[in-house]
């Protein structure tokens, strides 16, 4: 005998669908709120009292759970690279050219939005979401699946049946702009940081790991790109409007035209109209529309062919200069800032702009009050561009850079070939004292936890730090006594400062703050001068004679520890337990056998990642590029390689090396010179690596088919 409840639930969950789709795609809904609240709840009621019932597709989904869940790694099955980009319209009429010139037949240009979020690729069976992974390195994404399904607009469950057993569609996750102003203002009340713009927001909720904060934050998506063998159509266009009909967010702004003129007037109505838009978007995509022409115009290494993308012109804003204050940074630089009117741009509120330096406030002949343009480099950040000098006030006085340190009054020192004004006061001036600790403590340098720039102020305003061994000597019991302080978090304080003594090397000089010491310079260092003794001690000529230090670098190091009191920072640092050495496994790992080597790395590999594979390389001497050319050495070579760099490294001759050829050739060179500790990592390898190789060992004739699907793959890809 039929269930009645459970027969409810399945009705419930069609009748959702279909209000859901209703309410956020089409933007027609045909009940109330209220009701669809009431039947929400009804189904959650009865899929608690029926938990045989279960389905991951489920309306219900859209919720999210407040249980945390750590993103798995998924490979993308047609690879998500990058498009071209363009600012001119003449650009634009050289793409339509070159593709006119190779197909020597008629074809359409699909124009579509740019929409500036976060890339998704969704994978739909049998009319279900199984899978939303994001773009990753291109290569490689994060499966945020449970994330994807509380977004209103994507569609759990597909409309009718028509579809494909199996494709997948890509898009963009999107924060719309009512959203992103609201999510800002109730940060702002909490005094937490602000998200820079609707694309950083997007891309942050996407990645939280409490799948109910994402359905709180109601991200949107529009969907434009789709793949897979049995597509109904060969116009992208087309595919678009089928899916459309089975419940996809397809933009009404997508066009399909044939004249250049009909891109060009796409453009320019879209110039001004996309203002108006609930999104943010920062271009217009145009793409061959036929995907048999698609294939047939193919890639360039970095590219398509077959589309390109505009980007808009930065929107431009009028507004009064109120005044300019001066901020010190830890270096003792000084950077003048704007302080604006209110004034409304690319959809967030503008109040402060950088000036940069004395040079730029000359340049622009800045005067108190004047009416300035603003812009927004690259959509985020603000900047002056210029001044509306027929609006001047008569009589005002031009803005003059400031002669003294606004915090301490020093006389402000300018360096011969650079454009900053320094302070330095180094010992005395607030902002460059915490500013350099804040840098000590920050997560690529010490990576203290518990530690942040309001605690680092709060325990410099108390007297108990004036420099980062001070950190070292702070005392739990005063730490707890503080305000908004307790047990608790004194004991994470102190934690996370005995977790830092073994950090290595090379991010304790980095940590140091050595002015152009960055972190690739404080690897190179490390890996060459090998203890802190050795750094301190090092000629100029010396220093130089290390692969990338410049006489600049050189001379910054050597002026450093010239100082008693940096000298005296580093003992005690020394004293506190901080490694001020390479680790003795790690140099006896390391070789020479790469030294002088410039290496590329491509593909998917099956033992290390990429990341690991650099340093492996950094440690036996070699040096990563990421570009092939005569100087390249060798490609270090996965999986599903890209033929365009398949194709380079053939035509300059360039030896390509497995991950197998690799690791034996680094294995052979050090087998004589392993201590125990070695042997079990390369023992552990040699499993790995042998279990790799039983996964994947195949017949020949597999092989071939294999490498076929990976060419067509790389063929649909999707931007």
């Amino acid at each position: 005998m039929t269930n009645p409840e459970i027969e409810r639930i399945y009705q419930l969950r069609e009748e959702l669908h279909t209000h859901n789709y209703n309410y956020y795609v089409m933007n027609s809904p045909v009940i109330s709120d209220m009701e669809f609240d009431r039947m929400m709840r009804e189904l959650q009621e009865l899929e608690a009292k029926y938990p045989e019932t279960y389905d991951e597709n489920s309306p219900t989904m859209r919720v999210g759970s407040d249980i945390s869940k750590d993103f798995v790694q998924v490979e993308h099955k047609y690879p998500m690279l990058s498009l071209g980009n363009t600012y001119s319209e003449e650009e634009v009429s050289d793409f339509y050219e070159r593709v006119r010139k190779s197909l020597n037949e008629e074809f359409e240009i699909c124009c579509e939005m740019k929409f500036d979020g976060t890339s998704i690729s969704l994978t739909y069976e049998n009319g279900k979401l199984i899978r939303a992974v994001t773009r990753g390195d291109g290569v490689k994404g994060d499966d945020v699946t449970d994330n994807v399904k509380t977004i209103r607009t994507v569609p759990l469950v597909l409309k009718g049946d028509n579809y494909p057993q199996s494709f997948e569609i890509r898009g963009e996750i999107l924060m719309p702009w009512d959203v992103f102003e609201k999510l800002n203002k109730e940060r702002e009340a909490k005094e937490e940081p602000l998200f820079a713009n609707p694309r950083n927001a997007a891309s942050g909720t996407l990645k939280q790991q409490n799948s109910s904060v994402v359905a709180s934050r109601k991200l949107d998506a529009y969907l434009y790109y789709l793949l897979g063998d049995n597509l109904p159509h060969d116009g992208h266009y087309e595919n678009l409007q089928e899916a459309r009909k089975w419940g996809f967010k397809i933009s009404d702004t997508t066009k399909k035209v044939k004249t250049l003129q009909e891109v060009f007037d796409f453009i320019k109505y879209w110039d001004t109209e996309r203002k108006n838009l609930p999104v943010a978007t920062d271009g217009i995509v145009l793409k061959v529309n036929s995907l048999r022409q698609q294939k047939n115009l193919g890639y360039t290494a970095k590219s398509p062919r077959w589309a390109i993308a505009y980007k808009f012109q930065a929107e431009k804003a009028l507004t009064k200069l109120q005044k300019v204050t001066y901020q010190v940074g830890r270096t003792g630089a000084i950077t003048p800032v704007a302080n604006l009117d209110p004034v409304q741009l690319s959809g967030t509120v503008v109040k402060r702009a950088s000036l940069h330096n004395a040079d730029i406030i000359a340049s622009l002949n800045l005067h108190e009050g004047d009416m300035v343009y603003v812009e927004k480099g690259g959509e985020i950040i603000p900047k002056i561009t210029g001044v509306d000098t027929e609006s001047r006030i008569p009589g005002s006085k031009p803005v003059e850079f400031i002669t003294h340190c606004p915090e301490c009054g020093e006389p402000l020192t300018r360096f011969e070939d650079e454009a900053a004004h320094y302070c330095t006061n180094e010992d005395s001036c607030p902002p460059q004292i915490k500013g350099k600790i804040e840098h000590f403590i920050s997560r690529k340098a010490m990576n203290i936890e518990g530690l942040g720039p309001e605690t680092v102020d709060l325990f410099y305003q108390e007297g108990m730090i004036n420099n980062a061994a001070d950190l070292y000597e702070l005392k739990e019991q005063e730490i707890a006594k503080l305000e908004r302080f307790g047990e608790k978090s004194a004991q994470n304080i102190m934690a996370g400062l005995e977790a830092s003594k073994q950090v290595g090397f090379e991010r304790v000089i980095f940590a140091l703050g050595i002015r152009f010491v960055g972190e690739t310079v404080a690897k190179k260092l490390a890996k060459s001068v090998k203890n802190i003794d050795t750094l301190i001690s090092a000629s100029k000529e010396e220093l130089i004679a290390i692969d990338e230090i410049g006489e600049k670098i050189a001379e910054s190091i050597i002026h450093f520890f010239s100082s008693e009191k940096n000298r005296i920072l580093v003992e005690r640092l020394k004293a506190a337990g901080l490694k001020m050495e390479v680790d003795a496994e790690e140099v006896s790992m390391a070789s020479n056998i790469l030294q002088g080597q410039s290496v590329v790395i491509s593909g998917v590999f099956a033992v290390h990642s990429r990341d690991e594979y650099k340093d492996i390389i950094e440690k036996h001497g070699g040096k990563n590029v990421g570009s092939i050319s005569k100087k390249t050495s060798f490609i270090l070579a996965g999986e599903n390689m890209g033929p365009s760099k398949l194709e380079k490294a053939k035509s300059l001759g360039i030896k390509i090396m497995s991950e197998e050829e690799f690791l034996n050739m680094i294995s052979s060179h050090k087998e004589n010179t392993q201590t125990p500790a070695q042997e079990e990592v390369e023992d552990s390898v040699e499993k790995k690596e042998v279990e790799t190789s039983e996964q994947i060992e195949k017949p020949k004739a597999d092989e071939n088919e294999n490498k076929k699907k990976t060419a067509t793959n790389i063929q649909l890809e999707l931007f």
